[in-house]
């Protein structure tokens, strides 16, 4: 049985992440009953949550949580905020999560929530009124084994904090498993907000050894100054990798002799943009991906790599930091070239490992040390790494395809056990 459609929409996030789930599910020969329950999201909830503003105004924000697969155990996803988010972008985000979650061997299912407002438009009471809300609005299926509420873009630790709170007076007790990447004070991880970097970091280094290139040879450019690219990148730096490049929405920076990473991290942090940097050349954001380097690491949005610009990419490593940062009509562009490429699937799941063990440690109260927390996420991840390229080589596909069927063949192993509840 063939699943494959004439075509796709390569803009659009569900659609070309469904591409790579059908090209996987037929190599699989997954059962089509399976196919249809694997292919779906299980739930979704649209609302419209009333804000006061801080002139007395009140002002209506669309809202949405899309839940995709319980089959693996809760479900855990992001909550975003901004203007330009869709139902659609949120599809994507719980099947991500979903497949990530299934690949890495986390007992998690998958989900994903977004609120449509300009967080930049907003004053922090603003933005606290819209969490509450949100989280008011979403109570009936949140939950610490329902459906667990992570950071993600334009949120944070406090954000998290605000659901948190929400939840708990709501349940009348502290829930604090209802959230992950929370303040370390309020029984969050230690390793919250590098968790995606040291993830990056150590499938870089195994992915380099099959290039026999040492660290100080390796010249990296990273697509995003945040969580995850600038954790990434601080990273990298430490352990002696040559950062030539980064970027945020406005403005990137380059030294073909190497950044110094700590200075310029330093000045975004305070500045909230590389503008006006002196110690390094300006480039344009667009820019950095065609750069030539040994790693390439896109660490902001999705689809920054397609059918138009995939042709640019100089790099021998693509590693995506960033959830979608491809689409799937660029993926044969890129195999053509011989780029080895990890998947978002596998790239940025060290944060996933970080908050399973959070909500862990929240319903058992017992902690453990940053160290093992660390030594946790580097062994998941190489095991799956390994594990990829086991099945890369069994079945002759590209890394991600691997990724994609090992991720479904977990997620359909677990269904196919429980059955369907009719």
């Amino acid at each position: 049985m063939s699943y494959i459609p004439q075509s796709y929409d390569e803009y659009s996030p569900f659609e070309s992440t469904m591409a790579r789930f059908d090209r996987a599910a037929e190599l699989l020969s997954l059962e089509p009953n399976l196919y249809k329950i694997l292919r779906s999201p299980s739930r979704e909830i649209s609302a419209y949550l009333p804000i006061q503003r801080v002139n007395g105004d009140t002002e209506i924000f669309k809202a949405y949580r899309v839940q995709y697969n319980l089959a693996r155990g809760a479900l855990q996803g992001g909550l975003r905020f901004g203007p330009n988010i869709t139902l659609d972008e949120m599809r994507a985000g719980a099947a991500w999560s979903t497949y990530k979650c299934a690949l890495v061997d986390i007992p998690f299912g998958g989900s994903q929530g977004g609120v449509v407002c300009n967080p930049k438009a907003l004053q922090p009471i603003e933005i606290e009124r819209i969490t509450r809300r949100y989280t008011a609005d979403m109570l009936d299926i949140l939950g610490p084994e329902r459906d667990i509420i992570t950071p993600d873009i334009n949120t944070n630790e406090q954000v998290m904090a605000w659901v948190m709170d929400t939840y708990s007076m709501h349940a009348r007790h502290n829930v604090t498993a209802i959230v992950t990447g929370k303040p370390v004070q309020m029984g969050g991880s230690p390793v919250g907000n590098t968790a995606t970097g040291y993830g990056v970091l150590c499938l870089v280094s195994e992915a380099l050894k099959s290039f026999q290139l040492e660290p100080s040879q390796t010249r990296v450019a990273i697509q995003g100054a945040g969580r995850r690219g600038g954790s990434a990148a601080k990273l990298l730096y430490e352990a002696g990798y040559k950062v030539v490049a980064i970027s945020d929405v406005d403005d990137g920076i380059y030294n073909a002799e190497g950044l110094n990473v700590v200075e310029a991290l330093e000045y975004f942090a305070l500045h909230r943009t590389f503008n006006n940097y002196e110690a390094a050349e300006h480039i344009n954001p667009n820019m950095l991906l065609a750069i030539d380097c040994e790693v390439l690491i896109p660490a902001a949005l999705h689809e920054q790599i397609t059918s138009q610009n995939a042709d640019n990419i100089k790099c021998k490593i693509l590693c995506e930091a960033a959830d979608g940062s491809t689409t799937s009509q660029a993926d044969p562009i890129l195999y053509e070239k011989g780029i080895f490429v990890i998947p978002d699937l596998l790239a940025n799941s060290g944060g996933a490992v970080a908050r399973h063990l959070e909500w862990v440690q929240n319903r058992t109260g017992f902690f453990w040390k940053k160290q093992e927390i660390l030594e946790n996420i580097k062994n998941k991840l190489l095991d799956s790494f390994q594990e990829m390229l086991n099945y890369s080589e069994k079945h002759s596909v590209d890394t991600r395809t691997a990724a994609y069927m090992r991720a479904i063949d977990r997620v359909a192993a677990e269904i196919k056990l429980r059955g369907i509840y009719a």
